[in-house]
């Protein structure tokens, strides 16, 4: 079998983007002030026990280092219905993330996003430095999940020209 292997990075990180993945809100008080980001690089399972998850958070976060400090952090597996406010979630403009996105603080300080496919309250396990993001493994203290909501999946944005709707 033939195959024609790539080695530019932004065609490897096109064709790694045709892999399906869950979106995921992160979200604490920090200080009093909500603080969240989205990733689609959260996976789960990479421990049952104890339970255990990732995500991989790039070097360049701005969100990141508020976060971390966090004693738990609320991780919410986005649902299709969550589709239209990524975008805002995922804003540079950090104190309008949460401006009219239903939401619930925990007694801990995580924040859980109202309508998600599921929730966990985590705290930080370790971070792995790997290339240009940290692997941030993260003990699962507490579940729970709404099997009426679908996941929200991220799949095959590609290098389009601004304006050009992804397929």
């Amino acid at each position: 079998m033939q195959h024609d292997f790539i080695d530019d990075p932004l065609d490897i990180r096109e064709a790694i983007a045709e892999v399906p993945s869950v979106v995921a809100a992160i979200a604490a008080r920090v200080e009093g002030v909500p603080v969240v980001m989205v990733a689609t690089s959260f996976t789960v399972g990479v421990s049952y026990d104890p339970p255990l998850a990732t995500i991989a958070v790039q070097h360049s976060s701005t969100t990141w280092p508020d976060l971390a400090g966090a004693p738990v952090l609320g991780i919410s597996v986005l649902a299709e219905g969550h589709a239209a406010q990524t975008r805002q979630l995922a804003s540079r403009d950090r104190s309008q993330r949460l401006v009219g996105v239903p939401s619930s603080d925990t007694g801990a300080g995580a924040i859980l996003l109202d309508g998600a496919h599921s929730w966990l309250e985590c705290s930080v396990e370790a971070v792995h430095r790997a290339g240009d993001h940290d692997i941030v493994v993260l003990r699962v203290l507490r579940f729970a999940r709404d099997r009426a909501n679908a996941a929200l999946v991220w799949h095959r944005p590609s290098r389009r020209p601004a304006g050009v709707a992804t397929a």
